[in-house]
């Protein structure tokens, strides 16, 4: 059968949270079949559990934010993208501060503490999202849709009237490898205007050039550019895999996205949950593999890759 997953060992990692400023400690535990995603915020002398699923998502104005009660969990996103593309089923994160550390502003760092960690499968059966119906979720402009596929796709559109972005689009398939080399590095960004707002509204505290690809009218303010032509739109793919990963389960299906953002990809994310003629669950055997290896090898692969 095709396994859940977790990490091998336990891991830790400390950054500077994008909004608060302040210095932000986490470690990453290996948790049972069947746990699912659990952030553990400390609040002072207590501990509360959130877990990371649609149903707590609280906020998506300037990151997706988690909570339950008073405690909350902010940006989770660039984390739950890399543990939804190297097939993390199951995880326990100690956290003590209010956002997930931003890092450098993408997942790469995230990744490199998941490798160092490793992964371990249970003998728990994997079940896996499969999208058989098309879901749409139009607000304005913004747009975001699933259609059934033998694996998990984003294609991503972005329009800026901005000189260093203007249009990019870019559709990859998401696995470990791909994800590592193609996505993870692609750091969050924003416009200088909209920083200054922010700061003097009390956020963006920890911000800076180190942690995001910050741009004025005309042009990049980071001294070293850009990690690739078209970053922007690889990090906007990014932030769809670590929120679409709150629904719960692997997805197999196609997301096709034009100037969506956080706020809309938790629509459709709800979207999905509400209407469940549209999807099915799914167990696969090691037999199930085999046959669908003979019909279609894509496929077949894509389903297995999380026991490499």
């Amino acid at each position: 059968m095709i396994c859940q997953t977790t990490i091998a060992r336990p891991t830790a990692i400390s950054g500077i949270g994008l909004h608060t400023g302040q210095r932000i400690n986490m470690t990453l535990r290996p948790a049972d079949a069947g746990v699912g995603i659990v952030f553990h915020r400390q609040m002072g002398d207590r501990k509360v559990s959130i877990e990371a699923t649609s149903a707590n998502v609280v906020d998506t104005r300037l990151a997706t934010v988690i909570a339950k009660g008073d405690a909350r969990v902010s940006t989770v996103e660039h984390l739950l993208a890399a543990l939804a593309a190297y097939g993390v089923d199951n995880l326990h994160i100690d956290i003590d501060g209010p956002e997930v550390p931003i890092m450098d502003g993408s997942s790469a760092p995230f990744v490199s503490v998941i490798e160092e960690a490793g992964l371990t499968r249970h003998s728990t059966s994997r079940k896996i999202l499969a999208i058989r119906k098309p879901v749409t979720v139009i607000d304005g402009e913004k747009r975001v849709s699933i259609i059934p596929s033998r694996f998990f796709r984003i294609t991503f559109d972005i329009a800026f009237q901005h000189p260093c972005i203007a249009l990019q689009k870019r559709s990859v398939k998401v696995t470990p490898s791909g994800f590592r080399k193609d996505l993870a590095p692609a750091r969050t960004f924003g416009f200088l205007k909209d920083v200054e707002m922010l700061k003097a509204a009390g956020l963006a505290r920890g911000g800076s050039l180190e942690n995001a690809i910050v741009v004025d009218d005309e042009k990049i303010l980071n001294p070293e550019g850009l990690r690739f032509q078209d970053e922007f739109v690889r990090h906007k793919i990014l932030d769809a895999i670590g929120d679409l990963s709150l629904i719960g389960y692997p997805i197999l299906g196609h997301v096709r996205a034009f100037k969506a953002g956080h706020e809309v990809n938790h629509l459709l994310v709800e979207k999905i949950l509400d209407t469940p003629d549209s999807w099915q669950l799914l167990e696969f055997s090691e037999d199930d593999v085999k046959a669908a290896l003979q019909m279609a090898p894509a496929f077949a692969t894509d389903l297995a890759f999380s026991k490499a």
